[in-house]
């Protein structure tokens, strides 16, 4: 089940699975408008609507993360006596799962320290993240057309307001190419312009800059072929960076700061992160990050940190939290979900 704001709405059907969409929009409304009433509407229609399909799947369990989506859902699974669990992403748990917490027979976060705020049974598994084994980095650079040796650094803002780090590689893009290749995830509106930035490079200079409006299955290579990642901290980012060991330098989405600082914070502890905060980030900012790419010693160190974060299996632990529930039988320990979840995928 899905609402009508997401990112599902395109990704579920696409993975050839089936959504059903909840008449939910959000609570998100900031101006007063004709949504400020409907919305509250449509989260108490989501209810019935949302059981009803639970009565018609007849599920064994069922797993909400989070957002708005899960106030209905959960409620009804509550109601229908369906087990569920909620994995929680962000080190901070937002409204939502404040608010659905204890409707679940259990909780996974991704984050040390999320369980202190939420209910019991909580358990500590890392964020799912794609499989990312086994890629040669040779072979991803040549995929995405890039040279095969020397440094590459990745531009990446996930899903978060992309503009502040695209306007930092437009003002440090010639300066950029002296030390680095750059691949650049743009965004939809902002890629003719990183286009006609790179046609307008020198040849020698164009090869070694590759723009992408977004990637997907692709996302994968670039992280492996990657040496040093500029971007938000989403907890995906941040767990599939630290898979393959790979520096980052955080830029905080400066409408969930607080939130994003406290994802990037146990990578930043142990070593393999630095924070530059929003308002702060430019071009003399990207440039001064990229110095890292010239010391093989503290990439090195950060690498071995960033990987020794990481649990590159967590979706084999969540799964197992989610079985156990729908087969009725004792949840895994949490020393076993740590095994299971720090496992090469």
């Amino acid at each position: 089940m899905g609402g009508h704001r997401g990112l599902e709405a395109g990704i579920v059907p696409a993975a050839g699975f089936r959504l059903d969409r909840l008449w939910l929009r959000s609570l998100r409304t900031v101006e007063p408008s004709v949504n400020t009433v409907a919305d509250p509407v449509r989260l108490a229609a989501s209810l019935p609507q949302a059981l009803a399909l639970l009565v018609r799947w007849r599920p064994q369990a069922v797993l909400a993360t989070g957002g708005y989506v899960s106030i209905p859902v959960l409620t009804a699974a509550k109601a229908a006596r369906v087990p569920s669990l909620v994995w929680a992403g962000d080190r901070i748990p937002g409204r939502s799962i404040q608010a659905t917490a204890r409707l679940a027979s259990a909780m996974a976060v991704s984050f040390e320290g999320s369980c202190e705020s939420l209910v019991e049974p909580c358990f500590l598994t890392g964020t799912p993240i794609r499989p990312l084994a086994g890629i040669d980095r040779v072979a991803a650079r040549e995929r995405l057309k890039l040279p095969a040796g020397g440094p590459l650094l990745l531009v990446f803002g996930g899903s978060q307001a992309v503009r502040r780090l695209n306007e930092a590689v437009a003002g440090a893009l010639p300066d950029l190419l002296e030390r680095t290749a750059v691949l650049h995830i743009t965004g939809e509106p902002a890629y003719a312009d990183a286009m006609r930035r790179r046609e307008a490079l020198p040849e020698v200079r164009r090869a070694l800059y590759r723009p992408y409006p977004s990637l997907h299955g692709e996302m994968a290579d670039a992280l492996v072929a990657a040496d040093l990642l500029v971007g938000r901290a989403g907890s995906s980012t941040l767990a599939e960076a630290a898979a393959v060991g790979l520096p980052l330098v955080v830029v905080p989405y400066p409408h969930a700061a607080a939130h994003q600082v406290a994802n990037a914070r146990q990578l930043v502890d142990a070593g393999a992160a630095i924070v530059i905060a929003d308002e702060d980030f430019d071009a003399a900012a990207l440039l001064e990050a990229s110095r890292l790419l010239r010391d093989a010693g503290a990439l090195e160190r950060m690498s071995a940190a960033s990987r020794a974060q990481a649990r590159p299996a967590a979706a084999r632990a969540v799964a197992e939290l989610l079985l156990s529930l729908a087969e009725r039988r004792p949840l895994p320990s949490r020393d076993q979900l740590t095994r299971l979840s720090r496992e090469a995928a």
